[in-house]
């Protein structure tokens, strides 16, 4: 029976990889950490998951350090963090010492006691910063030049994985993930809260609606977080100690492409206003990457299109609402 820790139970990105796991394992054991008092998310009582629920702050080092030991688990898949761009300029200490400090009380306790864990450290396509439109695809060998503070705790975390892998041993694969979407993200990231405004409008029985938006000419490359998740369980399979794989799609789009997509699928016409409060400071253009290498080395291959992801978002929404 194969044990996985996931931190950061409750999220988005964790929600789907429980859905993976039901789908393509038989006998999995599963820790699933979170800070909040309860799970929030179901597992349809599917009985090859054999999951328990702890309520634990990682910074408690000798909770984790304990839990760690008494599991033993073969995979942890680290997703625990402040994951808000905005949020880290609004709380850059807060941010940047959470993101990195409960990294290290993972691999400290797995190294420490010696532990056979397999450790996906999650890290961020932010970490790439402002780059020059030559440089489009991002390879995994371009340099990093972060410009946030979230970017530069998730540049420290790459930096200790590297330094637990090679200096310590530790079996440490490492990511940088470009932007998820899909069912069930906050409102507040942008996709989502673009589409949910646009289900409400549908729903009050508008066929025109004014969406308020920061700079919709920035593009970034979506990936369905069900294709993100399927590459998570593929590294914990196939990925090199060590090792760090983008990824995303390689697809180039700009925010106000998402919103032409929205407007078909939900025949609605969205005109936008631009609230100067909403540009991040020195926000990255455009951020579009490679994923040769994961293909390479997982045989992993995109099965989502953007416009499939739209659509499944719009759905979960208008269920959402009723």
């Amino acid at each position: 029976m194969k044990k996985y820790l996931i931190t950061g139970a409750n999220g988005f990105v964790a929600s789907h990889f429980l859905d993976l796991l039901e789908l393509s394992i038989n006998n999995v054991e599963i820790a699933a950490l979170d800070i909040a008092d309860e799970f929030v998310h179901s597992v349809n009582n599917n009985q090859n998951l054999n999951l328990k629920y702890y309520q634990m702050n990682l910074l408690d080092s000798d909770k984790i350090e304990k839990l760690l030991i008494d599991f033993q688990p073969d995979y942890v898949l680290h997703l625990a963090s402040y994951s808000s761009v905005a949020y880290s300029w609004e709380q850059p200490v807060k941010s940047f010492v959470n993101n990195t400090n409960i990294f290290l009380n993972l691999v400290d306790a797995i190294q420490k006691h010696d532990l056979k864990s397999r450790l996906l450290s999650v890290g961020s396509s932010e970490e790439y910063g402002n780059v020059k439109p030559e440089d489009i695809p991002l390879s995994e060998s371009n340099s990093l030049n972060p410009i946030s503070p979230y970017a530069v705790a998730r540049v420290s975390q790459e930096m200790l994985s590297k330094v637990y892998s090679h200096s310590m041993n530790l079996d440490v694969v490492i990511t940088r993930s470009f932007n998820h979407i899909g069912p069930r993200q906050r409102s507040s990231f942008v996709v989502p809260s673009f589409i949910k405004r646009a289900v409400d409008a549908k729903l009050a029985g508008q066929n025109e609606m004014t969406l308020t938006t920061g700079d919709t000419t920035i593009i970034r490359d979506f990936l369905d977080v069900r294709d993100v998740v399927r590459a998570y369980y593929l590294l914990f399979e196939k990925g090199e100690k060590g090792e760090v794989y983008n990824i995303c799609s390689g697809n180039a789009v700009a925010l106000s492409q998402i919103i032409e997509v929205i407007e078909e699928k939900l025949n609605i016409k969205i005109n936008t206003t631009i609230d100067r409060h909403l540009i991040r400071p020195n926000d990255n253009k455009i951020i579009v990457g490679d994923n040769i290498k994961l293909k390479t080395a997982t045989g992993w291959y995109q099965t989502y299109s953007l416009e499939q992801s739209i659509e499944d978002i719009i759905a979960y929404f208008m269920e959402y609402e009723k």
